[in-house]
């Protein structure tokens, strides 16, 4: 089997979340499981700069773009068995950050166009090409209006993964005149809320849709969680598929992570996690005492459940935790940790930064890891937790319900609560806090949680039969 799998970011070429981190490991456990995978991504001019040594010159065409005519460069170098092809202009790529700029519309249909222009200049013929998100959506309509009739394209089978609905790809409907070029008689499929949105004419064309867990497939039919296009999905829910993400088992791994002061692994963790959660203590300056260290490694925003979070804070320092917390976000968010910092001194530590480095050792030296998102498609964080057995207290709601199952019945591996509520959230906390004082039951959790196969070899099997399913369509 052959996929071409397509993003607008990959890790370690350039990535700003979770897209990046699954398109830098997915496609390298298919190639595992025996798939022949070949990545295509922008050519940033970031990659472009770090990467110029490895990169191998392929061909270069133009791409027709309404009425413009653009060049289009390709390289390509090989990592972990896997190929990857880069898409060189420096006039859409040549820029300061992936996203967030004016012509972003523009930027990504060219790179949607240049992807099929890519496999009618260089000799390989996949089975199944990958879109991801509203970057590459238009792939999908593309090959369809205008590829289809090629001999090279008749057979080939699309797959489109919704990583995040909220993020669609709408604009005007006058970005098709200008730049798309979609014949009229084929609009339609492009056109939403007379909007133009990619994301839409991607579940319209694709022959399945995928999102980055079971849970999401379901939420993402409920105008509560589909920002609009619950009823498009609904209509054709027969080919969404709901697999969950992994994780990079190799790159996290608290066995060999040199990032931690002491190494451990899942059946000798208690001195390795005692020596991580000190040296946290140090660099948060948190007193030396027997309560558990709680964590937060997020951005700081409404949408990852901080107004609950806030609205908690306080009792749980009154109720014995200590508090760690990471990331950047919203102001509001930001002055409350600060201000949670001044007062509780040596209880509570606060770091407002993105710092990766960091982030390794929070993992590895907290108890427990805090994430009660609104809505949360998969998240890495709590897999990365579990990873590094910090047991995990989160929402049922995406990925997190997927991954974390409540450990009242001694099997899970976490905490869970149901609602959107601040008292669930705390009361939830407090069941993480009364299993934390059981230390032998605690021990036990610990090792459930680092135990727990979040790796990307079972989300590869499953991505798979899907796309041997895929290709039993007519």
């Amino acid at each position: 089997m052959k996929v071409l799998y397509c993003s607008s970011e990959a890790v370690p070429f350039a990535a700003s979340g979770g897209l990046g981190d699954v398109a830098g490991s997915l496609p390298a456990a298919l190639c595992e499981e025996g798939v022949e995978v070949r990545v295509v991504m922008p050519l940033y001019g970031q990659t472009k700069e770090k990467y110029a040594d490895q990169l191998e010159y392929v061909t270069n065409f133009n791409v027709l773009l309404g009425w413009r005519t653009q060049y289009c460069g390709v390289f390509k170098l090989e990592k972990d068995g896997v190929v990857y092809y880069f898409l060189d202009n420096e006039y859409y790529f040549k820029r300061n950050g992936l996203y967030g700029h004016y012509d972003d519309g523009e930027r990504f249909a060219f790179f949607s166009k240049a992807i099929l222009e890519l496999l009618v200049n260089i000799d390989f013929e996949p089975d199944i090409i990958h879109t991801n998100d509203w970057q590459t959506a238009l792939v999908n309509l593309y090959i369809n209006v205008f590829y289809r009739h090629m001999p090279k394209f008749y057979n080939i089978k699309t797959v489109f993964t919704i990583h995040n609905i909220a993020y669609q790809g709408q604009y005007g409907l006058d970005i098709n005149d200008a730049v798309l070029g979609i014949p009229r008689e084929y609009v339609h499929q492009l056109e939403y809320e007379n909007c133009a949105n990619f994301m839409k004419a991607a579940i319209e064309n694709a022959d399945k849709v995928t999102t980055v867990s079971p849970t999401y497939a379901q939420e993402i039919l409920d105008p509560w969680f589909s920002h609009g296009l619950d009823p498009l999905l609904r209509e054709r829910q027969g080919k969404l598929w709901g697999i969950l993400n992994g994780i990079d088992y190799v790159g996290y791994n608290p066995k060999e992570d040199k990032l931690i002061v002491k190494n451990y692994h899942a059946d000798a963790f208690v001195k390795g996690k005692a020596a991580c959660k000190a040296d946290l203590r140090e660099i948060f300056g948190l007193e030396e005492n027997d309560r558990p260290i709680a964590a937060v490694v997020s951005r700081l925003v409404e949408h990852k459940g901080f107004d609950l979070v806030k609205n908690v804070a306080e009792q749980l320092v009154s109720e014995g935790y200590q508090l760690v917390v990471l990331g950047t976000g919203e102001a509001q968010y930001e002055d409350f940790f600060s201000y949670m910092a001044y007062k509780y001194p040596g209880q509570v530590g606060v770091k407002l930064a993105f710092i990766p480095a960091l982030a390794r050792k929070i993992y590895a030296g907290s108890d427990i890891f805090i994430m009660p998102s609104k809505s949360e498609p998969c998240g890495l964080s709590q897999m990365i937790a579990l990873r590094y057995g910090t047991v995990p207290v989160v929402r049922e709601t995406g990925g997190l319900k997927d991954s974390v199952k409540d450990s009242q019945d001694g099997i899970g591996n976490g905490f869970t609560f149901a609602n959107y509520d601040s008292r669930e959230l705390y009361d939830c906390c407090m069941r993480a806090l009364a299993g934390y004082q059981d230390k032998e039951g605690w021990k036990q959790l610990v090792k459930r949680a680092m135990k727990s196969d979040c790796s990307w070899k079972v989300s590869a099997k499953e991505y798979i039969r899907m796309y041997e399913n895929c290709l039993q369509l007519w």
